[in-house]
């Protein structure tokens, strides 16, 4: 489709359905331009960050300031 059949679409359209017609522009210029250059999101690889965290062995015991509360 041209940019002026579009137009000319547009043109056509109730005042009150241009309105939404220009919110839409808007929705989409939001979602899509304002995103990095890329539109398609990268895949999430398992396991990407391994090596990069510890955990301390004693991850799962209980807290001593919280055994008031347990």
């Amino acid at each position: 489709m041209t940019e002026q059949a579009i137009l000319s679409e547009i043109h056509s359209l109730p005042e009150n359905l241009r309105h939404e017609v220009l919110r839409y522009i808007f929705f989409l210029k939001t979602k899509y331009v304002n995103v990095s250059d890329q539109t398609v999101e990268k895949k999430r690889v398992f396991g990407r960050a391994k090596g990069r965290y510890e955990m301390s062995d004693d991850f799962d015991e209980p807290i001593d300031e919280f055994k008031d509360y347990m």
